[in-house]
């Protein structure tokens, strides 16, 4: 919403404030609380909240810890987009999420469940939706989507080596439009790979 359509919209409702006070003048009380709170959402509208980010590196256990700590606080859904997991710490804090009743969706790459170490199948037998990119490409995404409010993203993959041996980043915000545009590459993709 621009500062001229606020300004509008605030104008309008003084006017309605005012007809209506001076049709109705025993109304005056009620009319004044609407007007303040129509004022308050306007004053929220122009004032958006600020973004929180934050960038994670590896090596070392900052993007595991925040990865971990993001999926144990989760309260409602995670959606994850990565090419593998086989962290099994991360394996883990997925599977606690999914028994304490967060829906958990993960998409991931069909040539890399066979590896060594993949938690994917695992995740799958625990009752977690998984779903695979089946085509002769590469599901090289690595995101997550914690609650339609948080969005972890960067090269952090979801392995033992990237946190112990790999240069990598994650950055986590709460950019709305962000989480928008990711949640819908997620759900397109979700859709695609049924």
């Amino acid at each position: 919403v621009s500062a001229e359509q606020l300004r509008r919209l605030r104008n309008a409702a003084f006017a309605i404030a005012r007809e209506q006070i001076q049709a109705q003048p025993a109304q005056a009380l009620p009319l004044l609380r609407w007007l303040e709170q129509v004022v308050k959402t306007l004053d929220a509208a122009a004032d958006p909240p600020a973004v929180e980010a934050q960038a994670y590196f590896a090596p070392g256990e900052d993007c595991l810890r925040k990865l971990r700590e993001l999926c144990l606080g989760a309260k409602r859904v995670i959606d994850v987009c990565v090419y593998t997991i086989s962290d099994d710490r991360l394996c883990e804090a997925l599977v606690e999420a999914h028994r304490r009743g967060v829906k958990i969706r993960i998409l991931s790459d069909d040539h890399k469940i066979h590896d060594d170490g993949s938690d994917v199948i695992r995740l799958r037998d625990r009752g977690i939706d998984v779903r695979l990119d089946d085509t002769a490409f590469h599901m090289h995404h690595k995101f997550a989507l914690v609650d339609g409010r948080g969005l972890a993203n960067g090269s952090f993959n979801w392995t033992r080596s990237a946190t112990e041996k790999n240069d990598e980043n994650l950055v986590v915000t709460d950019d709305a439009n962000l989480v928008r545009v990711f949640g819908l590459q997620f759900d397109k993709l979700w859709q695609q790979f049924d």
